[in-house]
């Protein structure tokens, strides 16, 4: 769409999870706002070929692995479970399309103008817009980066969404694999690499550290990787991918090494490259425009967002810190919260985190690991979801609560979950963060029975009285 008018308050740069809500907030503010997107559709990676069709899939693969081994339990015979991969794909995507032209009709409910394109930023404010029919020039007070990220490449492994894939073109696979080989163990291999799992692929791992999820609670990584072994993933541990080669069609070998072996080989039919993400800055004209960036190409900016441009910003993944939707969508609404004059800002250390896997893993504030770091002394306690009714009655008995607090004060320092539901439960530990709660403070909270969330209630009087149920 080319707007009517080329002068705005505020042009953002990307329609994001960090971007959209950044232009709905400023709209919301009394603003004139245009948002220019390079994608034919709102919602930048996350709703398009991330987070939403990715948990899509997790869903209905979790469901047909229930229809397969789990239903047994409950008395349930169901027999020739099959899956329809066609029908199976379809289902995510019309579920992207629904929450992609639900920001369209959020825009247009905000009078904001929707700009087709890619776009680079001027020295004197104004952005050029180049789409298929010419260049548009905008003007404005205000910019807004928010292009977000795309993911990590290694040497000797050619993605070619054929046979060597990344996150966005494992999540339109039109085939099972026999066997797939995921490079890194964190969020994104073992997410995509639990529905290839589910539904019928030989998965293996391979991670360059000595855990999964790095950067986690080390008992998080250490407890998944136990479950995720007994549900059928492999995993290779301290390995250096050195190169994949597809001998032909669907026929693989990678190398890599080991603390073991040097220059060992695994065959497979499919490779998943899942080493991470990096900011998407290309074309935006940066360097021309005085805005810096840092050795590993984030955009630099203060505590108000604003880069070495004045009148510049950047938000999510493009600047340092983790890359989340839901971090990106409050530094989104905390920018514009600061051009109006109000003030705002965005608390790093109560940013929660979620591995979709199943179980799940949750997790927000310090590690046991950076805490003692620090010279804290602790006082941490971990209740297990194996002496939570609720959790027996679903059949999922894995897992535990663990909360960390400091031994002197009692207050929440860190809290980190695995089992069912981890996703929700760690929104009251996460608020008990930001109120900077005590443990005493959530143990004394009444929790209804029978609920998952018991077992949050338990965890934070195991570090007082005692839990009741241990």
């Amino acid at each position: 769409m080319s707007p009517g008018n080329s002068s705005y308050d505020l042009i953002v740069i990307g329609a994001g999870p960090g971007g959209y809500v950044a232009a709905i907030r400023a709209a919301q503010l009394g603003m004139k706002v245009a948002c220019v997107e390079k994608d034919k559709t709102l919602g930048g990676t996350c709703l398009n070929v991330g987070c939403i069709p990715s948990k899509a899939l997790l869903e209905s693969s979790e469901l047909y692995a229930q229809a397969k081994h789990k239903l047994s339990e409950h008395g349930i015979g169901v027999e020739k479970v099959s899956l329809d991969l066609k029908k199976f794909m379809e289902r995510k995507e019309k579920i992207v399309k629904q929450l992609t032209g639900g920001i369209a009709l959020l825009f247009k409910k905000n009078k904001i103008t929707p700009v087709t394109g890619t776009a680079q930023i001027q020295k004197d404010k104004q952005v050029v817009v180049t789409q298929s029919g010419g260049a548009l020039t905008l003007t404005a007070p205000h910019i807004l980066i928010a292009t977000g990220s795309r993911p990590t490449t290694i040497p000797g492994v050619v993605v070619d969404q054929k046979n060597i894939f990344d996150s966005t073109g494992a999540l339109s696979l039109d085939r099972i694999p026999k066997e797939m080989v995921v490079i890194g163990g964190g969020y994104i291999g073992l997410e995509l690499g639990s529905v290839f799992l589910r539904l019928g692929s030989e998965v293996t791992i391979l991670e360059a550290l000595d855990q999964i999820l790095p950067g986690m609670d080390r008992d998080l990584g250490k407890n998944l990787q136990r479950i995720l072994e007994k549900q059928g993933m492999n995993f290779k541990l301290q390995v250096q991918v050195n190169k994949a080669n597809v001998k032909k069609d669907q026929d693989i070998e990678v190398d890599y090494d080991s603390v073991d072996v040097q220059s060992a080989k695994i065959k497979c039919d499919a490779v998943l490259v899942a080493v991470g993400r990096k900011p998407y800055t290309d074309g935006l004209g940066l360097s021309e425009a005085g805005i810096q960036t840092d050795e590993k190409g984030r955009i630099i900016c203060n505590e108000n967002f604003e880069t070495t441009c004045a009148g510049v910003y950047a938000i999510g993944d493009v600047i340092a810190g983790p890359m989340l939707a839901h971090k990106a969508s409050e530094e989104g609404v905390a920018v514009v919260e600061v051009m109006s004059g109000k003030g705002a800002s965005v608390n790093y250390s109560a940013i929660p985190g979620v591995v979709y896997t199943w179980p799940e893993v949750a997790s927000v504030g310090l590690t046991e690991e950076a805490v003692k770091q620090k010279g804290i002394n602790p006082q941490i306690f971990k209740f297990p979801f194996l002496a939570n009714g609720r959790a027996l009655v679903l059949g999922e008995k894995e897992g535990f609560v663990k909360l960390i607090a400091d031994k002197e004060s009692d207050r929440l320092l860190g809290a980190h979950l695995l089992g069912p539901r981890a996703s929700d439960l760690i929104a009251e530990l996460t608020l008990a963060m930001e109120y900077q709660a005590c443990a005493e403070d959530i143990a004394r909270t009444i929790h209804a029975h029978p609920t998952l969330a018991e077992a949050v209630k338990e965890a934070a009087l195991g570090l007082g009285s005692g839990a009741i149920h241990l």
